[in-house]
């Protein structure tokens, strides 16, 4: 298999022209902050209802979806891949690994916009709320993006 010339401006640029909500969480989020990590797919938490809408902006990449909109809706996540990988949340809500339900209708007015690429931005959640969206899974580097951003936060604080 040959990999796909992908332009990531204009993927970031696709979503960002469908008028999807969709928030850009995980550490693709946290490298869009400039921290120093590393991940080789993407992910998003998009509003429940926009899942066909944010399909038909990544269709001309290539990406395919692994469930319909609808089984993603039951199921609360799924992905669209090809040489990419992108998994998306589509769940209303989201239990981090203490129980405190974290919903997308919280996170959404409160998302920052990130510049990915000159006159590129990407919607996501404030630094507050990408570290309840760490807190979704209870994986080591969780942990220490957890502890990344918080010192992001009080740098952010102290100026």
């Amino acid at each position: 298999m040959q990999a796909s010339e992908f332009d990531e401006a204009a993927f970031f640029a696709a979503i960002a022209a469908s008028g999807v909500r969709a928030l850009l969480i995980g550490r693709r989020a946290l490298i869009a902050l400039g921290l120093p990590v590393m991940t080789s797919d993407y992910d998003f938490w998009i509003h429940a209802d926009d899942s066909a809408a944010f399909n038909a902006a990544l269709a001309p990449f290539g990406l395919i979806p692994n469930r319909s909109p609808d089984e993603a809706r039951g199921i609360g996540r799924y992905a669209l891949e090809n040489d990419e990988h992108v998994d998306v949340v589509v769940a209303r809500g989201v239990s981090t690994i203490d129980g405190l339900m974290v919903q997308f209708s919280d996170l959404w007015p409160r998302r920052q916009q990130l510049q990915v690429a000159p006159e590129i931005t990407v919607a996501a959640p404030s630094l507050d709320d990408l570290i309840l969206t760490k807190r979704f899974g209870a994986r080591p580097r969780d942990a220490d993006d957890i502890r990344m951003l918080e010192d992001l936060r009080r740098g952010a604080a102290g100026s």
